[in-house]
């Protein structure tokens, strides 16, 4: 599988993007210690990954906390040594954590309307902690909606959610590089 890695930084209330190599990681520690190592006095260190354009997934790391985890769907930790690497070999379905997370994060959000089955053969089923990116404007049930919207690519989402965030143009900039 092809993928395209980003870590997305936020120092001083400035994000920058660079391309990040998960290529030879041996482990999700060493996944995390690479995001750290991008810039370790960072506030808010992200990596956004896309695989084939058809997987997403976001790896969050806070100053002194663990890493928190999100895919677009829990077959990118079956079909992909690095979603293997990211997600665990046991990852937590993201419907089961938004059953958690019943209302709307904020009043302009809709709730998840028409939730599929996880079961369902050829349904995407997120993974990880779809709240990750609350406190910087994406919710919850906004991020599993991207996530289930079959007419968005993986680059799609990661555009949207960096936009959402403000960091929209420094993605732009590296994937044009």
């Amino acid at each position: 599988m092809s993928y395209f890695a980003a870590a997305v930084v936020r120092s001083d209330g400035h994000w920058s993007a660079l391309p990040i190599s998960l290529a030879d990681a041996a482990d999700g520690e060493e996944v995390a210690d690479r995001l750290r190592d991008v810039d370790p006095n960072a506030d808010v260190s992200l990596l956004f990954l896309e695989s084939d354009d058809e997987y997403f997934a976001i790896l969050r790391l806070d100053k002194g906390e663990d890493p928190r985890v999100f895919s677009s769907d829990i077959a990118f930790a079956e079909e992909s040594r690095v979603g293997a690497l990211l997600l665990g070999a046991e990852p937590r379905s993201a419907v089961e954590i938004d059953a958690e997370l019943t209302s709307p994060a904020s009043p302009d959000d809709e709730p998840l309307m028409g939730a599929a089955d996880p079961g369902d053969p050829g349904i995407a089923e997120p993974v990880g902690d779809p709240a990750l990116l609350v406190d910087l404007g994406v919710s919850a049930t906004r991020l599993l909606e991207l996530c289930g919207n079959e007419d968005l690519r993986a680059s799609d989402i990661t555009a949207e959610v960096c936009m959402a965030i403000g960091a929209g143009d420094e993605i732009e900039e590296l994937r044009e590089a």
